[in-house]
C-alpha cells in the first residue's frame, strides 16, 4: 500500500497537468503607476475565475515592482529560480519588461509582456520573451496618420517623459512624421514627475505647431494637459500615445481632457469575441471601466495558463507560444516574427476620442462609434 501511495505522489508531482498551474505575475501594484497597474491586477482576476470555469486551476505568485527596474529584476529571478513557475506575466512598464527580458532568457522562462510598449524589447532576438501588446511605432503611426486624415497639419512639438516608454515612442514617431514630410517644431523631453511644466509649453506654444504629440503616465498627462489650458496652449489637436491618456482618472477631468485624441490597444466597443462582456464584467465587479492594459492582461495570462496546462514545462510553454493562434478580446494573436521584432504580436491599433467625457473610437472606420472632432476647440 505504502509503495501505490509513494508511487501516486511520484506521479502527482511529475504531471503539471493534474496540478495548478504556478504562474509569476510582475506588475507596477503601488508606485506612481499603481493606476494602471491595478486594471493590469483586475484583468488578470477576471481570467483566473475565466479559466477555473475551465478547469484550469493557478497558483499565481504576485511580485510589485513599485515601477522599477531593479526590483522588477529581483522579482524575476525569484520567480525563475525560487518559486519554479512555469511563466511569467508582466512587467508593466517599458524600462522594467525591457530589464527583464534577458533575465526570461537567462533562465528560459517563457515571459508574456502584456502592455510595455519600447520596441526593443521584443527586437533582440530572445526566444522567450514574447509581447501582446503593439510596440511603440504603432503608437506614433496610428496617430499621425488619424490626425492627417482628419486636417493637413504640416508642424508637429513633441512632449515627452525621458523614460524608455517616452523616448522609444518618440523616436519612432520622430521618423514616421519626416516620412510624412512633417516639420517638427518642438523636441522636449521631461523629468517624470515634475511639479511644473509650463515653460515647457509656453516654448512650445511660441512654435504654433499644429499637432502636439505628448507621451506620459496618468499623473503627467493630467497636469500637462491641465498647464496646457492655463498657458493657452492651442495646436489643431493634442495626441496622447496610450497610457496616461486611456484611463478612466484622465478622462473624468473633462476640463482638460475633452476632445484629447489618443491610440489604444483595445476598446470595449470593438467586434473583437468577448470584448464586449469583458467590459460589462469589469465594470459590475470593480466599478470602473476597464482600459487597454486590463484587456491585455486578461487575454495575456489566459493564453499563457491554457498553453501552460497543455504543455507543462518551460520549454514546451515557450514551443507552444510561438506555434499558437489564438482568438478573443484582444482579436487575432499570433506571435510572430516580422520587421526585426520576435515573438510579437502584430496588434491592431485603435485611435480613441474623450466625447462628453467619454472614450469613443473614432478610427479606423470599420472599428468607429463616433466621427472625430477636429480642429481641437478653442479652451472654455
Amino acid at each position: 500500500m505504502r509503495k501505490h501511495l509513494l508511487a501516486l505522489g511520484a506521479v502527482l508531482a511529475l504531471s503539471p497537468c493534474l496540478l495548478a498551474q504556478k504562474i509569476g505575475v510582475i506588475n507596477s501594484m503601488s508606485g506612481p503607476e499603481a493606476p494602471i497597474g491595478e486594471h493590469i491586477t483586475n484583468g488578470i482576476k477576471l481570467a483566473e475565475e475565466d479559466l477555473k470555469k475551465k478547469g484550469i486551476n493557478l497558483q499565481l505568485v504576485w511580485e510589485d515592482d513599485t515601477g522599477k527596474p531593479q526590483i522588477s529584476m529581483s522579482a524575476m529571478e525569484k520567480l525563475a529560480t525560487r518559486d519554479n513557475v512555469v511563466g511569467v506575466v508582466g512587467p508593466y512598464t517599458s524600462a522594467c519588461s525591457n530589464a527583464v527580458a534577458k533575465l526570461a532568457e537567462k533562465y528560459r522562462v517563457p515571459l508574456l509582456i502584456p502592455a510595455a510598449a519600447k520596441e526593443e524589447i521584443t527586437r533582440q532576438g530572445l526566444k522567450y520573451v514574447f509581447r501582446m501588446n503593439a510596440p511603440a511605432d504603432k503608437y506614433a503611426s496610428s496617430l499621425i496618420d488619424a490626425a492627417s486624415s482628419l486636417g493637413k497639419p504640416k508642424t508637429i512639438a513633441f512632449i515627452y517623459e525621458n523614460t524608455d516608454f517616452g523616448t522609444s515612442t518618440t523616436k519612432t514617431a520622430k521618423e514616421y512624421v519626416a516620412k510624412k514630410g512633417m516639420q517638427v517644431v518642438a523636441d522636449e523631453p521631461y523629468p517624470k514627475g515634475a511639479a511644473d511644466y509650463r515653460s515647457t509649453l509656453a516654448k512650445v506654444k511660441s512654435k504654433n505647431p499644429d499637432l502636439v504629440f505628448m507621451v506620459s503616465y496618468v499623473a503627467d498627462a493630467i497636469l500637462l494637459m491641465r498647464q496646457s489650458k492655463e498657458v493657452g496652449l492651442q495646436p489643431q489637436a493634442f495626441l496622447g500615445a496610450g497610457a496616461g491618456f486611456t484611463t478612466p482618472e484622465f478622462a473624468k477631468e473633462r476640463a482638460i481632457s475633452e476632445d484629447v485624441i489618443s491610440c489604444t490597444q483595445w476598446t470595449g466597443d470593438v467586434n473583437w469575441p468577448g470584448a464586449k462582456e469583458f467590459e460589462a464584467r469589469f465594470k459590475a465587479k470593480f466599478g470602473k471601466e476597464p482600459t487597454y492594459h486590463a484587456a491585455c492582461a486578461y487575454a495575456s495570462m489566459i493564453i499563457m495558463a491554457e498553453t501552460a496546462k497543455k504543455a507543462g514545462d518551460r520549454v514546451k510553454t515557450r514551443d507552444a507560444l510561438k506555434a499558437g493562434k489564438w482568438n478573443g478580446v484582444m482579436g487575432e494573436v499570433q506571435f510572430a516574427d516580422y520587421e526585426g521584432f520576435t515573438n510579437q504580436n502584430n496588434h491592431q491599433m485603435l485611435v480613441q476620442q474623450i466625447i462628453n467625457g467619454n472614450y469613443e473610437t473614432v478610427l479606423p472606420a470599420k472599428f468607429a462609434t463616433k466621427k472625430a472632432v477636429f480642429p481641437f476647440p478653442k479652451w472654455k
